[in-house]
Formats: C-alpha cells, sequence, structure tokens
C-alpha cells in the first residue's frame, strides 16, 4: 500500500522527532517530497502535536500522593538532621562552658587563698613568702590560660551557630529539591498520559 504525500511526512516527522525536532529540510529528505509539500504537512503535524499536548490526562492520585509522600519524606529528614545537629552543639557548647565556670571559680578560690595566705605570712619568714608569691603567680597564670581557652570556646560556639544556620539553608534547599522532583514528576506524568491514551485507542 502506497502511503500519501502527508502520511509520509507524518511518519518522517515522528521518526526524527524522536531524537531532534524535524525541520522542513530533514523531513523533506527523509519523506522524499517537494519542499512545499513538507512546509504544508509538517506544520499540520505539529499543529496535531501540539493540540494532543493540550489534552493532557489528569494525574492519578496514587501518583500524586506518592509524589507528595516523597517530598514529605525528605523534608522530615532533613528536618531531624538539623533538629539533632543544632541539640548537640548546643549540649557540647553548654557543658564547656559548665566545666570552664567550674575550673575557674576552683582557680579564684586557690588564688584568694594564697593571697590571705601570703598576707597573712607576711610577717613571717622570707622564704615561705616567696613560695607563696610564686605559687599566686603560677595560679594566674594559669587562670589567664582558661580565660582563653574560655574565649576559644565561645568562637567554637559561634562556629557552631554558623554550622546550625548551614544547616537550616540545606534544609531548605532539601525543600526545594523535593519540590522541584514533585514539579518534574507530574510534568513526566503529563508527558507520558497523552502516549498512554494514543496506544490505548
Amino acid at each position: 500500500m502506497t502511503l500519501s504525500v502527508k502520511d509520509r511526512v507524518f511518519a518522517a516527522a515522528e521518526e526524527i522527532s524522536a531524537e531532534r525536532r524535524p525541520t522542513v529540510s530533514t523531513v523533506r529528505a527523509a519523506a522524499g517530497v517537494s519542499n512545499a509539500d513538507a512546509t504544508r504537512y509538517l506544520k499540520e503535524w505539529a499543529e496535531e502535536k501540539q493540540a494532543a499536548g493540550g489534552q493532557l490526562a489528569a494525574t492519578p492520585a496514587v501518583l500524586l500522593e506518592q509524589a507528595a509522600r516523597l517530598a514529605g519524606a525528605c523534608w522530615t529528614e532533613a528536618s531531624t538532621l538539623a533538629a539533632e545537629r543544632h541539640a548537640a552543639v548546643e549540649a557540647g557548647w553548654a557543658q564547656e562552658r559548665k566545666d570552664r565556670d567550674l575550673e575557674i571559680a576552683e582557680l579564684v578560690a586557690d588564688l584568694d587563698k594564697a593571697t590571705a595566705e601570703s598576707d597573712t605570712a607576711a610577717a613571717g619568714h622570707a622564704q615561705e613568702i616567696e613560695r607563696l608569691e610564686a605559687q599566686r603567680t603560677a595560679l594566674e597564670r594559669q587562670l589567664a590560660v582558661i580565660g582563653k581557652q574560655l574565649e576559644d570556646a565561645r568562637d567554637s560556639a559561634a562556629a557552631a551557630g554558623r554550622e546550625a544556620a548551614d544547616a537550616a539553608r540545606k534544609l531548605a534547599t532539601a525543600e526545594a529539591r523535593a519540590t522541584t522532583l514533585e514539579q518534574v514528576h507530574n510534568a513526566l506524568l503529563q508527558r507520558v498520559s497523552p502516549e498512554t491514551k494514543n496506544a490505548g485507542s
């Protein structure tokens, strides 16, 4: 059975569209028709395709539910990770601050004790006074070191806060990706539905 010019153009356009967008020249060469026929029938083919594309079947409810569950799972996992990270950072900082405060309090008490002993022994043996002064100096140095460590710990807490903010941004990104995934999923369903409908007819 010999195909009509229109059928040959339509067949060539369908075949070419599987790989790339058909043009008048590619359709004319594939169908073996004139430039005028290729132009005319390729336009008809494109209009029919566009009309068919506008008649999209409704997305099945079960697929919409699956997409929503997928987006919800992504959001839940990201939220859990961010919350766990933030809680761990806060707990670590609180414990470290508590330990430093206790250490500073003990050092201050020792310093006060050494100062009191030094004052008491001021009238006593010069060597004992010298020993106590050395002890007080050492305690003051140790207190300075602990103060520096506390400052470093505060810097670490600030860095942890920045990490928590970064985790929040990643969480927002995960939500956006989940939304995009749902949109792509729906778009694919809309693209496949007309083909499924045509195959069924």
